[in-house]
């Protein structure tokens, strides 16, 4: 029973839903933003169910996804269900933000596009064929929606602290990325999905991979001396530690349940403990 509500809170994206929602409330929480919030929380929660729920939908069994694609198998009416619901959701909350329609609608285009390649049709089937920076893309589309848009709705005035805060997420992001297509590099291959990862020999993965976080630290660093809390800076940067530890062991763990709980789990982590700081 405990099983059977844990694979249902993981795979049907109430998760990941859940964890971008805390990635927003963290930057609201840490840049004292004044907008509708809470609206857009709640727009970013169905909006992620939607999407999600949407791409695993159209995903076919991968053989590195064994109890996800087991019960995305069993459960495509509920993926569906989920789908609409969100998207209801979403196109409800989106009306508080009818102002912003440009940024949003490049927030919805992003989103589709990243699963439009699933969809049975020749014309998305081309997509595959130039989704040589999904890794970059995907990491971008979660700092648009969870980082950028936010300060776009405060008319927040880019500056280094707003710029580096960025950064930091973006490369976090990233680098979990890396380790997600890294684990898909064969089925992507399969499918004709052209990933910059899977041309890429193990030691320039693994460069990219440790670059990427050693530059995350950087940005950690000068946010400490500038504008943050060292608490904060540590609840920041305690994410990126944990990932160094737990990336060898990715390599060869391929558990749905490591990818979809602890390193989606990541993404939030600092988020999650910057809530209880401030309470």
């Amino acid at each position: 029973m405990i099983k059977k509500t844990f694979d249902l809170f993981i795979f049907s994206s109430l998760f990941i839903a859940l964890c971008a929602v805390l990635m927003v409330n963290q930057v609201h929480s840490l840049f004292h933003l004044v907008y509708p919030s809470n609206k857009y929380l709640l727009f970013v929660f169905f909006s992620t169910l939607a999407s999600y729920n949407f791409h695993w939908y159209l995903t076919p069994d991968n053989i590195s996804e064994i109890e996800r694609c087991s019960w995305s198998r069993q459960h495509k009416e509920l993926h569906l269900t989920l789908t609409l619901l969100g998207t209801g959701g979403a196109l409800y909350f989106i009306l508080y933000f009818t102002q912003h329609w440009l940024a949003l609608g490049v927030a919805a285009i992003l989103t589709f596009l990243y699963s439009a390649p699933k969809i049975p049709h020749p014309l998305f089937h081309r997509l595959k064929r130039i989704a040589v920076g999904k890794t970059f893309y995907l990491s971008f589309v979660w700092l648009y929606v969870t980082t950028i848009l936010p300060f776009i709705f405060t008319k927040t005035h880019f500056t280094m602290f707003e710029l580096a805060f960025c950064f930091s997420r973006f490369l976090l992001i990233y680098a979990i990325c890396i380790i997600f297509d890294y684990r898909d590099r064969n089925n992507d291959k399969k499918e004709g999905i052209r990933s910059l990862i899977g041309f890429l020999r193990e030691k320039q993965i693994n460069f990219i991979f440790y670059c990427s976080l050693f530059l995350f630290l950087v940005f950690n660093v000068w946010l400490g001396t500038r504008y943050l809390n060292w608490d904060i800076i540590a609840s920041l940067t305690l994410p990126g530690l944990i990932l160094v530890y737990l990336y060898p062991k990715t390599k060869n763990n391929f558990s749905d349940y490591l990818y979809y709980f602890v390193l989606d789990g990541l993404m939030a982590l600092s988020s999650l403990i910057t809530l209880f700081i401030s309470i």
